[in-house]
């Protein structure tokens, strides 16, 4: 891996500010509702039922948020990263649609819409943030990549 080079693009303070606020409310709305599911709290429950799902769903999804929560944290490879956001997308955006189909069409659905807007928001200046980290990588070469280690 080479140095950065002075002409890669940097993310600016704002799109660092941005990623950091909408990441850490993504991180804690998922642990809470992870903890949550996973601790099958009557809350988690009700919802489940008055969904028409079953109660077992709570474990999956509260697994599945948890691991989400670390993969958007902490330092790991790429396509994990993705997949976390990936299956908060589709946990949000599927509960928006269980909701509508059961006709719980209400103030209540904001929150959903909120957590996918966070959600979208902090991936989007992830991207941003890491788009000069991925130009720097493509232009290295293999060659001047060793002949850099070995210096």
């Amino acid at each position: 891996m080479s140095a950065p080079s002075p002409s890669a693009p940097r993310p600016s303070q704002t799109t660092n500010v941005i990623y950091w606020i909408s990441t850490t409310l993504v991180a804690l709305l998922m642990l809470q509702g992870g903890i949550s599911e996973l601790m099958h709290t009557e809350g988690s429950n009700q919802v489940m039922r008055s969904l028409g799902y079953p109660v077992y769903l709570n474990t999956i999804l509260g697994v599945a948020k948890l691991f989400g929560v670390a993969a958007i944290l902490l330092p790991v490879p790429r396509t994990l990263r993705e997949w976390a956001y990936a299956g908060f997308t589709f946990d949000i955006s599927g509960a928006i649609a269980s909701f509508v189909a059961v006709g719980q069409v209400n103030w209540l659905l904001l929150i959903p819409i909120f957590s996918l807007a966070l959600v979208l928001t902090s991936y989007l200046t992830w991207r941003r943030r890491t788009a000069g980290a991925t130009v720097v990588l493509a232009h290295s070469s293999p060659a001047h990549d060793s002949v850099a280690a070995s210096a």
